[in-house]
C-alpha cells in the first residue's frame, strides 16, 4: 500500500469512527439519552473522564503556553461546544445554580483565557522581533 493510499485509508476510518462520538453527542445534545442504573453510570463517568482529559492537557500548556495557541483554541472550542449544549438544556429545563457556574467557565472564563493566551503570545513574538 502506497503512503498515500494509507493516508487515505486512515482518513475514511476516522471519519466512519467519528460517526460514533458525533451520532451520540448530538442524541444527547437534543436530549434523546434516557439512561438509568448501570448505563447512566457508565454514560457519567465516561463524560468525566473527557472533563478530565481537557483539563489535564489544559494543565500540559501551562509550562509553554505562549507556543500552545493550537491546542488552547482547540480545547476552548470543544468545551465551547459543550457549554452551548448545557445552555440549550437550560433553556428547556430551567438554570439552577448547579448549571451556572459550569456555564459561566464554558462560556465566559475559557474562552476569555484563550484570548488572553492569544495576546500574550502576540505580544512576545513582538517584543522578540523588536530586540
Amino acid at each position: 500500500m502506497t503512503p498515500s493510499l494509507e493516508r487515505r485509508l486512515l482518513q475514511v476510518c476516522i471519519a466512519v469512527a467519528g460517526l460514533v462520538p458525533v451520532g451520540g453527542g448530538l442524541w444527547g445534545v437534543l436530549g434523546q439519552i434516557h439512561t438509568s442504573g448501570v448505563v447512566a453510570a457508565s454514560h457519567s463517568r465516561y463524560l468525566s473522564g473527557l472533563l478530565l482529559g481537557i483539563g489535564l492537557i489544559f494543565w500540559w500548556t501551562i509550562p509553554t503556553i505562549q507556543r500552545r495557541g493550537t491546542v488552547v483554541r482547540t480545547l476552548t472550542a470543544v468545551v465551547l461546544a459543550g457549554g452551548l449544549a448545557r445552555l440549550a438544556g437550560v433553556a428547556a429545563t430551567g438554570l439552577t445554580a448547579s448549571v451556572a457556574l459550569p456555564l459561566v467557565m464554558e462560556l465566559l472564563v475559557t474562552p476569555a483565557l484563550a484570548l488572553w493566551r492569544e495576546r500574550v503570545e502576540r505580544r512576545l513574538h513582538a517584543s522578540t522581533a523588536c530586540s
